[in-house]
């Protein structure tokens, strides 16, 4: 890329994330500046709350509905968005926001056993959809997400916002440019102290919260204390484990650095409870290999490798969470939250940015574009997610077909992509 292209390129970014901070939207978009998205949030916990403050701040945006199966989180998050000055309504069953033909997208931030059902449903009901990392639970809710949004002709987003961060995609064209030669490896950590859940027993669950529905399509189990709120990324039948919850993130980067389009051939994990004696059921360390064969010419071939260690305060590189690029002619380290640097040259500082991306997926309804981290991009990177789990559970190397999405070194590799569902549920996608 020529200096004056890259400085182009920049600046562009730069306007964007402009638009983002200030709410504005650019004149080129289809609709005016004036007119208003209306929107809602399913999902009133951490990145749910998030969201929901960010829109209820937006001048082109009218925050309609926030939904929470938790009353009284979904009453909390009414209070807090007419703090900002938006009245949206608050209702606890996802069906009331779909069955408004007013609203004109949602943001399903839910626990990722939802992200499917709710996206897919939403499509069908005509809303563009912003769905959580990682926007699948499994691969086959994954393929059926892309299918619906390509289907019903829906702007589906999902919330890898490095994707539409500025400093991120500047350090991905450097790559790209060659400034470390052919990108060979990448390494993505997830290195950070978490905490140990204990153990519980099932008991009643808290009287405001609808807990059938919290279940939804996932096969029924008792409540524990120990599994709500947060704590569902931990258990196989609700969260994809630390992987998917921070993991899909530097997977995501390390991807996209690699220049790679495809999911892995080969897939290779040790995993397991090393540092936490509690019902966590997903591992708490993690090492796992991706390799992708290309045409199987060197130099062709790519590896990805990631680790993780949820029970460690140490900074990998001065991270938590991070991506180191390897190529022929020098390294890049890529921090999620600090910026990027090429190792005896250039540097650059800089922090993800959520209103950003959301600035890129409203762009997109307005102009009916393809968004930064528009579904199938979700659906690949979450498919590593899913298959390093999936390795580390069996204690075996995979090998994965990408035509038929199915696990072929497996007797039942067809089912292992997918789950079991609680049968006659009205949110069980049709084709699982």
């Amino acid at each position: 890329m020529r200096e004056t292209d890259r400085r182009s390129f920049l600046q562009g970014i730069g306007r964007g994330i402009a638009a983002a901070a200030t709410g504005s939207v650019s004149r080129s978009s289809a609709a005016s500046a004036n007119e208003r998205v209306v929107v809602a949030v399913i999902g009133c916990g951490g990145m749910g709350s998030n969201h929901l403050k960010l829109l209820a701040a937006r001048r082109d945006v009218e925050l309609a509905y926030v939904c929470d199966v938790d009353r009284k989180r979904a009453a909390e998050a009414v209070r807090r968005a007419e703090g900002a000055g938006a009245k949206p309504k608050g209702v606890h069953d996802l069906r009331r926001v779909l069955d408004d033909k007013a609203v004109d997208a949602v943001w399903v931030a839910t626990p990722d056993h939802w992200h499917g059902p709710a996206a897919i449903l939403a499509c069908e009901a005509g809303k563009h959809v912003y769905v959580e990392k990682p926007c699948s639970h499994n691969i086959r809710e994954g393929r059926l997400m892309v299918e619906a949004a390509r289907k019903h002709k829906r702007i589906v987003q999902a919330g890898m916002q490095s994707r539409s961060t500025d400093y991120i995609r500047e350090g991905i064209q450097r790559l790209r440019e060659g400034v470390i030669g052919e990108v060979l490896v990448a390494k993505a950590w997830n290195s950070q102290k978490r905490s140990n859940i204990g153990h519980a027993q099932p008991s009643e669950p808290p009287t405001e919260i609808d807990y059938d529905l919290w279940v939804g399509p996932a096969p029924m189990v008792p409540y524990q204390s120990n599994r709500l709120h947060y704590n569902w990324h931990w258990w196989y039948a609700f969260g994809s484990g630390d992987m998917g919850n921070d993991g899909v993130h530097e997977l995501d980067i390390a991807r996209w650095g690699l220049g790679i389009e495809t999911p892995p051939a080969t897939v290779a994990a040790l995993g397991g409870k090393y540092g936490f004696d509690d019902d966590q059921q997903f591992p708490d360390t993690q090492y796992v290999v991706f390799d992708f064969p290309g045409d199987g010419r060197v130099g062709h071939k790519k590896q990805l490798i990631f680790e993780q260690r949820i029970w460690s305060p140490y900074p990998e590189h001065g991270a938590e969470n991070g991506n180191a690029f390897y190529g022929t002619k020098g390294m890049m380290i890529l921090a999620k939250n600090g910026g990027w640097t090429i190792l005896k040259g250039e540097s650059r500082k800089g922090s993800v940015s959520v209103p950003a991306h959301h600035q890129n997926f409203l762009d997109c309804i307005r102009n009916d574009a393809k968004p930064n981290a528009d579904i199938e991009v979700g659906h690949l990177s979450a498919t590593l997610c899913h298959l390093g789990n999936l390795a580390a559970r069996l204690g075996r190397t995979l090998q994965y077909d990408a035509e038929s999405e199915a696990i072929t070194s497996e007797p039942n590799g067809d089912r292992l992509v997918r789950r079991d569902y609680r049968e006659g549920h009205w949110a069980v996608p049709r084709g699982v």
